[in-house]
Order: structure tokens, then C-alpha cells, then sequence
């Protein structure tokens, strides 16, 4: 196999290309011009130059590939430009499409999200059928991946052999910028989590989620979604389990929705508006934590062979990176 793999840089993305290294693939990864990859430092990969929004530089970078793993989006939940969100996100993932449409790829595996995925009903848990009003989507970064996800789906029906994965919430190594969920982890080995409030999502170990690509890739049916998750847990559960894995106590205060709901406005309006610098607390991730995003992963594991790595060592792996890398005082 020969295959390109866009956001190789990040989190998922480089994960991604060293399971791919490790299954004997040819792997070229998309870079942009003065982007670091510390994460794939020693691995031996070809390096495309070019961006999702040059759709020459795709063309070049796809051709002779038979794989297409397209990883980069732009994961933020806060920006000076909401529009480059979008740029990224919706233009880049129609441009790169496009690319791999004309030069023939013979498989492509999209990275979504589980955003893009209907909410539970109380009590409930959702799957890869539960039905989203794309109304009820809060921020920028979900409104376009769901619009990404579309653009995907329309690919398909053209005649793009397109997979879809949709990542729950990734932990363990690697995690450079981080991403909201290894924040949540840092700021916990900070101390920097006094309380909680009553939430919860689903948490997967990063590497099962590279080698739930590579899985979709061999054994995915066209067209479908597959959620990679593994555990569904309460806000204040992961954090019972980050105290297990680093010794650390767990906050021990609930509070309401409301309060940080404010807080984050305040601080959005203030660090973001005014001093145009990331607010530490982001008024979308705070909206998004709202209600609990419980959901199976039973599909994936059915029809891929999806692993089920055990949160609690994928907290461990986050944290000793975490440490090694200088993150951690």
C-alpha cells in the first residue's frame, strides 16, 4: 500500500502513520511549509509538500497513491478567524477529495468526528444510526466537520470509495498541541482542576484509534460510519482515574452548568476579544460538555475488530508523555 496521510503532524495523524509504518506500508505524508513534526521524528516517510487549500499541491501529493488517509482538520474550539475553521475543515476536506477522485485512489478512510453524531436520550447511548438535528450543533468546529462529513457522504455517492471514522475522544501519546481531552489531562496534573461538573464522554486510546483506520481501510463497507470509542465515563470517573494513574487527588467539589458557562464568556470576552489571545476557558467546550455523549462502539468492534484498550492505560500512556516531554514542571 501506498498512501498519503493528511495531518500527519497531529495527534491522530501521526499515530496514524506509525501504525501504517508498522504494517509494512509506503506512507507520504501532506506537510505544510515550516510545520514541525516532532511526532514522526525517525520514521521513515516521503514528505508532500503543499495545503488543503492548494489544490495543485494535492493533486501532486495524492498521485501514485492507492490510499487516501485524510486526518487534518482544524481541532479548535476557540479562533481569532472562525472562517479559517471552515477553510480547513469543509474547503480543504472538498479539495483533497476532489484530488484523490481524479487520480484514482482506490480507498479513502475520512476522519469525522463523534460530534457529528446524534446526542442520547436519557438513559440511552447513541450508535452510527442515531438521527442529528444539524441545528443543534454549537460552535464552529462541529457545524463544520458535520459539513466535512457531508462533503464526504457526497463523494461517496459519486463514486469515491470513502470509509468514515468517528473518533471519540482520543488519549495517550503524543499529543503536542494538546487537543481539549489532553488538556483536560494536563490541567489535571497541573492541579489546575479544582471541581467538576455533571458530564461525560466516551475516551479511547489514541492507538486504537490509528489502528481502527488502518481496520476501515481492509474491512470498512463504503459509505458507513464507524464509531472508534471505547468507555463511556463520567466527568468525575476520569478524574477518580487520572487520581488512581498519577496519585493526585480527585476535586471533589460539583458545580453547576451556569458557573462555567459565565466564566467562559467572561474569559472569552476579555482573553479572546480583547487581548485576541486563546481564552484559558472556551465558551464551546463549555457548551459542548452541556449533556453526557455516551455512545457504542459496538459496530466497529463487530465489523473492524476494533481494540478496547482500557482508558485507564490510556490516561497512564498520556500522562508519562506528558511528563517526559517537558509539559509537567
Amino acid at each position: 500500500m501506498r498512501a498519503l496521510v493528511t495531518g500527519a503532524t497531529g495527534f491522530i495523524g501521526s499515530n496514524v502513520v506509525r501504525t501504517l509504518v508498522a504494517e509494512g506500508a509506503n506512507v507520504r505524508i501532506l506537510k505544510r511549509e515550516g510545520s514541525s513534526n516532532p511526532n514522526l521524528d525517525g520514521l521513515d516517510v516521503e514528505t508532500a509538500r503543499g495545503d488543503l487549500r492548494d489544490k495543485e499541491s494535492l493533486r501532486r501529493a495524492v498521485k501514485g497513491c492507492d490510499a487516501l488517509f485524510h486526518v487534518a482538520a482544524s481541532y479548535t474550539f476557540w479562533s481569532r478567524s472562525p472562517n479559517d475553521i471552515y477553510s480547513s475543515n469543509v474547503e480543504g476536506t472538498r479539495n483533497i477529495l476532489a484530488a484523490a477522485e481524479e487520480e484514482g485512489v482506490q480507498r479513502v478512510v475520512y476522519t469525522s468526528t463523534v460530534s457529528t453524531i446524534g446526542p442520547p436520550k436519557p438513559g440511552e447511548v447513541s450508535d452510527e444510526k442515531t438521527p442529528l438535528n444539524p441545528q443543534s450543533l454549537a460552535g464552529h468546529y462541529k457545524k463544520s466537520k458535520y459539513l466535512a462529513e457531508q462533503e464526504a457522504l457526497a463523494f461517496h455517492r459519486r463514486g469515491l470509495p470513502v470509509v468514515i471514522v468517528n473518533p471519540t475522544a482520543p488519549v495517550g501519546r503524543g499529543d503536542v498541541k494538546p487537543t481539549p481531552t489532553g488538556k483536560m489531562v494536563l490541567d489535571f496534573v497541573r492541579r489546575k482542576m479544582p471541581a467538576y461538573i455533571d458530564t461525560g464522554l466516551n475516551i479511547v486510546d489514541v492507538g486504537d484509534v490509528a489502528k481502527g483506520h488502518l481496520l476501515a481501510y481492509r474491512k470498512g463497507r463504503l459509505g458507513e460510519r464507524y464509531i472508534l470509542g471505547c468507555r463511556n465515563m463520567s466527568l468525575r470517573e476520569i478524574f477518580e482515574t487520572l487520581s488512581k494513574v498519577t496519585g493526585l487527588p480527585s476535586p471533589k467539589v460539583k458545580i453547576p452548568y451556569w458557573l462555567p458557562l459565565w466564566i467562559a464568556g467572561i474569559d472569552e470576552f476579555f482573553e479572546g476579544k480583547v487581548l485576541r489571545r486563546p481564552p484559558h476557558l472556551q465558551l464551546e467546550a463549555v457548551r459542548t460538555a452541556r449533556k453526557p455523549m455516551y455512545v457504542s462502539s459496538e459496530r466497529a468492534v463487530r465489523e473492524l475488530g476494533f481494540p478496547q484498550t482500557p482508558p485507564e492505560e490510556a490516561f497512564e500512556k498520556a500522562v508519562r508523555w506528558f511528563r517526559d516531554n517537558g509539559y509537567v514542571e
